[in-house]
């Protein structure tokens, strides 16, 4: 069994100050770790990420910025309804608040390591790598290296983001604490373990960060480099399917590739009524009558996962707890979260436009690839590179990789790079590099 003492623990990763640091009246580590994520450069470059539409001009679309920032609403409200009930199981140092602010963190955190254009941007980049290998250009790498690059992750990428580029660089990162760490890793094991649906949550360059945070935590071992999930992972994974599985269809509603009956009917199945007062609403915009029904949904929805959580916690403490609290949830809220995502699925996910955007993110991230990762092979293979890609590399800024490095360490500081552009500059980048160079740009 998993303690609850050692999977709150407010010790922080790689912190020389450790037991000395001065903690503050009022603000928990908890609370610090939410302020460092939100004061972070890689999540202000969210609010330019896509999360569904890339490149949309509507501003009542979804990015990543104010989608994380919605599903940390519902996990702080998830977090800390499910310590209210379980009081006294939990350390009596760890209030409802803290329960709240580490998922609230964990959520703020949970797509930071995502790359431009989403879920397309990762399998352009897994796609980019696998040419590469059939063109024998992963030559020096191990096995697991090479897995690593093949099957490109932003969960992966996410946790390098938090423990090894922000702030504190390759020196603990943001040095968050080990409760939030936990609650955010969602695959805690390496690519080896990945399965058929390539999920996993550190590259081999973080192997070692995520022993050490596995191990302080007493997650429980299941192989060589894989652990069970922190129990709070579930709640942040619920926060982020009752998001996915609301906002999207607004989304879709506000492109017009929804209706809005469709969207309405199916909010009100999830809590099985409409708001008190949403008959006073008939005249309002489809906007505010919806926003009534998912706000009532919603309210429904956390009520049933903390429910979920607290009957199943000896389950979860065990890691013996399978699928997700969803699944466990009463019918009305289970049915309509898969077909809400159904319904993305068959139709927002395959519309026209942004499936053109998403070959065009294609073309945009190998030109960027081809760039960065061909300067990266011949800076490593000769020690020394010509005039353009010299160039290129200088782009990287300090944290342009050395000749002497290994293959891999040099590729992954081109993907943090990559990796942490936003769709818009990515796209300004590739355009300039491919010759697009508009008339007066830096003067």
């Amino acid at each position: 069994m998993m303690a609850w003492n050692r999977l709150l623990s407010p010790n922080r990763l790689q912190d020389p100050r450790g037991a000395h640091r001065k903690e503050e009246v009022g603000r928990s580590p908890f609370h610090k770790d939410h302020d460092r994520i939100t004061f972070s450069g890689s999540f202000r470059r969210l609010g330019r990420k896509t999360q569904v539409h890339p490149l949309v001009q509507n501003d009542h679309i979804h990015t990543r910025l104010t989608h994380s920032l919605e599903v940390a609403c519902v996990g702080r409200s998830l977090g800390m309804s499910v310590a209210e009930q379980l009081g006294t199981q939990l350390p009596l140092s760890v209030t409802p608040g803290d329960i709240g602010a580490i998922i609230q963190a964990a959520c703020l955190a949970h797509d930071i390591g995502n790359p431009p254009f989403g879920h397309a941007g990762e399998y352009a980049i897994r796609d980019w790598f696998r040419e590469a290998e059939r063109q024998s250009r992963l030559g020096p790498l191990s096995d697991l290296e090479r897995q690593d690059l093949l099957t490109f992750e932003g969960n992966a990428q996410g946790f390098r983001v938090v423990t090894q580029i922000e702030y504190n660089q390759f020196q603990g990162g943001m040095r968050l604490t080990l409760a939030t760490l936990g609650a955010m890793l969602k695959y805690p094991w390496t690519v080896e373990h990945a399965g058929a649906k390539g999920k996993f949550g550190a590259f081999q360059s973080e192997k070692q960060l995520l022993a050490q945070v596995a191990e302080a935590l007493g997650l429980i071992q299941t192989a060589d480099t894989a652990w069970v999930r922190h129990p709070l992972v579930y709640l942040v994974e619920a926060a982020d399917d009752i998001c996915y599985a609301l906002l999207d269809l607004e989304d879709g509603l506000e492109m017009d590739i929804l209706s809005f009956d469709e969207v309405a009917t199916l909010l009100e199945s999830i809590s099985e009524q409409v708001p008190p007062d949403y008959d006073l609403l008939s005249r309002a915009s489809r906007r505010r009558r919806i926003a009534a029904l998912r706000g009532q949904a919603m309210e429904r929805m956390v009520e049933a996962v903390t429910e979920a959580f607290v009957r199943y916690e000896g389950d979860l403490l065990a890691g013996r707890f399978e699928g997700d609290l969803i699944d466990v949830c009463p019918a009305p809220v289970r049915e309509g979260v898969h077909r809400a995502k159904q319904l993305a699925r068959e139709r927002i996910f395959r519309n026209l436009r942004k499936a053109k955007l998403e070959i065009g993110a294609y073309t945009t991230l190998g030109t960027l690839l081809e760039a960065f990762c061909s300067a990266t092979e011949t800076l490593h293979r000769e020690g020394k590179v010509g005039f353009k890609p010299t160039r290129v590399l200088a782009l990287i800024g300090e944290n342009i990789p050395a000749a002497d490095w290994p293959l891999y360490d040099s590729y992954r500081r081109s993907l943090d790079f990559i990796g942490g552009m936003t769709d818009h500059y990515a796209v300004d980048l590739a355009q300039e590099m491919g010759g697009m160079i508009r008339a007066g740009d830096g003067a």
